[in-house]
């Protein structure tokens, strides 16, 4: 939400409201905004979620919000909750992501019913995209209005910051030529519900028969939560052409999608991811998997592959065709930046909840 904050304080006194950390402390000293830290678990815990909400209750009580947004999903239903309680006129949820859909059993079950609760406190729900709204509606988690703000996503491409600037293009020639190989790139958290143990295999594969290839694996390992398989790490750790450089940001990681020659981002589960969106900006074809988000930035041969969810032959086979078929490459390469600026320029999509919240706030 930073690069709105600007556009917001033209027009409203805002507060920022997370847990208490240096992140808070950095956006607030940047942009001059009031900001409070309430701890709250990522994770379920009843107690520690109780004291949570009594906390945001003193909160709200106290600044008497006129309006509150909340965008993470125990941050949504413990400020929808504390929202209603002290009867803040309009209470926003966004839902970027929704974890339920691919879990069974009870967690599934608590899973649903904390969301149909955000649903019940909040007077206004926001799916983050299309696949999104539809889980919520065919799932009963609500039968509130939706509404997706223009054609999806809360943040937006920044095109001028993700673009091929001549000092993004010196790091990336020095990245391309570091190894010379036909590269396939992947950024994000390195975990098991991200496709990483589909892909891992799947390139090896690939590099067996194609062994001027190289993947680039650009986060961070999560060996706490949802861990890669032991062979995976392996692989990664010992493997020539996998290559994990931990986490890039900045010129830096914008130079690595310049570099890569396809994207590839085969996760089980979105909201709508940036990463897609970040590759796109910088004209670099994708390699998806068939789920929300994701299916709402890649349009199937325009500017990616979209190959089904935990499917390592279907993602080889992509993978092998994005190598072979240079022409078809080509073309997807040229149409990628065009379809993001389209859709999904940062200009656009901070107007668009502006102009939502005018809207609502009239009401």
């Amino acid at each position: 939400m930073k690069g709105i904050l600007p556009r917001l304080k033209q027009q409203y006194e805002v507060l920022l409201l997370s847990s208490p950390g240096e992140g808070l402390d950095i956006v607030c000293e940047k942009y001059g905004i009031k900001g409070y830290g309430v701890h709250m678990e990522r994770h379920i815990s009843l107690f520690k979620d109780f004291v949570s909400l009594i906390k945001l209750v003193k909160l709200f009580h106290q600044v008497k919000p006129q309006m509150v947004h909340s965008i993470t999903p125990k941050a949504g239903l413990l400020c929808m909750m504390a929202g209603w309680l002290t009867r803040v006129p309009v209470r926003v949820h966004t839902f970027t992501g929704l974890i339920w859909p691919t879990t069974t059993g009870i967690r599934r079950r608590i899973l649903m019913t904390t969301d149909k609760m955000t649903c019940s406190f909040a007077t206004h729900v926001v799916p983050e995209g299309e696949g999104v709204k539809n889980d919520l509606l065919n799932n009963g988690i609500t039968k509130k209005p939706l509404k997706v703000l223009g054609y999806g996503n809360i943040k937006g491409i920044d095109l001028k910051l993700f673009s091929r600037r001549p000092e993004v293009m010196e790091i990336a020639t020095r990245i391309a030529l570091a190894s010379k190989k036909f590269t396939f790139l992947y950024v994000g958290r390195l975990v098991g519900d991200k496709g990483i143990n589909e892909l891992v295999a799947a390139f090896l594969r690939l590099n067996n028969t194609m062994p001027n290839s190289r993947l680039v694996l650009i986060g961070m390992l999560e060996e706490r939560l949802d861990p890669l398989s032991e062979d995976t790490q392996r692989r990664i750790e010992t493997h020539p052409d996998i290559e994990a450089v931990g986490a890039k940001g900045g010129d830096e990681l914008i130079a690595y999608y310049a570099a890569a020659d396809c994207f590839v981002h085969p996760s089980y589960r979105e909201g709508f991811p940036n990463v897609v969106l970040e590759a796109g900006a910088m004209g670099t074809p994708c390699i998806v998997t068939d789920i929300n988000g994701s299916r709402e930035i890649i349009k199937e041969r325009e500017n990616g592959v979209i190959v089904p969810p935990k499917d390592e032959q279907a993602l080889y086979d992509a993978m092998l065709k994005m190598m072979t078929d240079n022409d078809s490459r080509q073309r997807m390469a040229g149409n990628a930046r065009r379809m993001i600026a389209d859709r999904f320029d940062m200009e656009f999509v901070q107007q668009c909840l502006l102009d939502f919240y005018e809207n609502i706030l009239k009401d």
